[in-house]
């Protein structure tokens, strides 16, 4: 079992490594760390080369977290180390062995694996997105408000000790990956959509 768990939180970490947004980006001529925020994310392919990309690129990262996770669960391991896959998938695009460990912010990635393990609390923090981002046009602020209200949310619908765990640190990782945007909004200068 413990073979099989590091195997699975490898394979997790390298498909959570997979830089999407850069290598569709790529296939258009563009080197996406080049341009807008140099982020490689949906947020700035969206931006730089389209609402549709944009989706593809958001859509492809969600699968990053929430294939590996859901197979955690499906294959019966514990909540512990179902909690490390979902880690391990965010922290495969925030950090990519691929691009010398410089990733896109994790939010994409974060919301696969939050699908398969907290469905109800995502419903609310994705309502809560798209509220900030209709009154404000800021991307930015809309993820970290999200994040913040799903961690909420998963203390609301009861997740277990490890899930919930799970949650807080994937809430850091995107606060401290927001680090730029917040002073820049804390400035007046983040940019809108």
């Amino acid at each position: 079992m413990t073979l099989l768990a590091a195997a699975v939180l490898l394979g997790s970490y390298l498909v959570g490594s997979v830089p999407n947004g850069l290598l569709i980006a790529r296939a258009r001529g563009v080197d996406i760390r080049t341009v807008g925020s140099g982020n490689i994310g949906a947020t700035n392919v969206g931006r730089a080369l389209g609402r549709k990309l944009g989706g593809v690129v958001l859509v492809l990262d969600a699968l990053k977290g929430f294939a590996p996770t859901l197979a955690a669960v499906r294959a019966g391991f514990p909540d512990e180390v179902v909690a490390a896959v979902g880690l391990a998938a965010i922290l495969g695009h925030v950090f990519p062995v691929w691009l010398r460990f410089r990733g896109g912010k994790g939010v994409a990635t974060g919301l696969g694996v939050f699908v398969a393990l907290a469905p109800l609390a995502v419903v609310g923090a994705l309502l809560v997105y798209a509220l900030v981002v209709a009154l404000t046009r800021i991307s930015s602020l809309g993820s970290l408000s999200a994040s913040t209200a799903f961690v909420g949310g998963m203390f609301w619908t009861g997740q277990s000790p490890p899930i919930l765990a799970l949650g807080i640190a994937a809430w850091l990782i995107i606060v401290v990956r927001h680090r730029a945007n917040i002073a820049r909004l804390l400035r007046g200068k983040e940019g809108r959509l």
